[in-house]
């Protein structure tokens, strides 16, 4: 595949995250306050887009509560500054299974299954400019878990989206998860622009070494947009991978702590340096407004 680097990038910020993230920086926002705030703070620093998950504000937990989603969404929109709101859909559909020897029963603590129409009940209620859209089911990190994504659900998920106005950003953290994401274009339940954010280094998804992430890249159809991010150690190497292989950046504490090692990191420190990996390799950063032109988003 010929090089086509991306001359005209954004930058997502993904400020929080679901995973257990909060014992290990004190920087990573909980509370809808802090997690708007540090959304506002990356969106100053250059980022054109912010993906949020929302947390219990008393233990730091995941949650799925409408109404904290609905405080973080009049924060960010109430701000002087503009950025394109992505709300995670993620949540709900969490498997713990119990031991090896005794799957069933599922284990209660950390399964969270929930029906399509509640899994989006905040996306139709908050009307985020994109919402993401995870393309599959994968054993995910360690222990029992599993998250669960079947075709019926996304299918039902990706129609109820598309009929909110809401740009459903796929994330995919497989082939498979690609190719899945080409069936629901051609059956109309997504529909162009299709906005791909490819999640690399995840276990037990693709790694993140270059071969697999090309190999993800080149089954990207080449109308369609994408992102891509590393976890961990390589979080802060994959801004230039992605725009040298012709896609956009996502950074931020839902991946990566640290800013440089061992140096913990804000959501705003970590866009500044993908800014200046992205400048230095001579591209523009594009802001929200380039954002909702290019991916024809409604802004609310």
């Amino acid at each position: 595949m010929p090089l086509a680097m991306n001359r005209d990038v954004f930058i997502t910020c993904a400020v929080t995250g679901a995973g257990d993230t909060v014992s290990k920086s004190s920087h990573v926002p909980i509370t809808p306050k802090q997690i708007a705030d540090s959304a506002i703070d990356a969106a100053k620093a250059g980022a054109a887009v912010v993906h949020c998950h929302v947390r219990d504000p008393e233990t730091g937990a995941a949650s799925r509560r409408n109404d904290l989603y609905r405080e973080v969404t009049d924060r960010i929109r109430s701000a002087d500054v503009d950025v394109v709101l992505n709300l995670t859909a993620g949540m709900g559909g969490d498997l713990i299974f119990g031991d090896v020897e005794s799957p069933l029963p599922l284990n209660p603590k950390g399964t969270d299954m929930a029906g399509a129409t509640e899994r989006v009940s905040h996306v139709a209620e908050c009307l985020p400019e994109i919402c993401t859209l995870d393309c599959g089911t994968m054993n995910f990190n360690l222990g029992d878990y599993v998250m669960t994504n079947t075709p019926a659900m996304l299918r039902a998920m990706a129609k109820k989206m598309t009929d909110l106005g809401v740009r459903p950003e796929i994330e995919a953290f497989d082939t498979g998860h690609l190719w899945f994401a080409k069936q629901l274009a051609e059956e109309g339940l997504i529909e162009d622009p299709v906005l791909i954010q490819l999640c690399m280094g995840i276990p037990w998804g693709a790694p993140d070494d270059l071969n697999t992430f090309m190999a993800m890249v080149n089954n990207v159809p080449q109308s369609w947009t994408f992102s891509a991010f590393s976890i961990g150690r390589n979080a802060m190497a994959y801004p230039a991978a992605a725009v040298l292989a012709g896609g956009n950046v996502r950074v931020g504490l839902e991946d990566n702590l640290f800013v440089v090692k061992g140096q913990l990191a804000t959501n705003a420190q970590l866009v500044e340096k993908a800014v200046q990996v992205v400048e230095g390799m001579g591209a523009r950063i594009i802001g929200p407004e380039d954002v909702r032109k290019k991916l024809k988003l409604t802004k609310r």
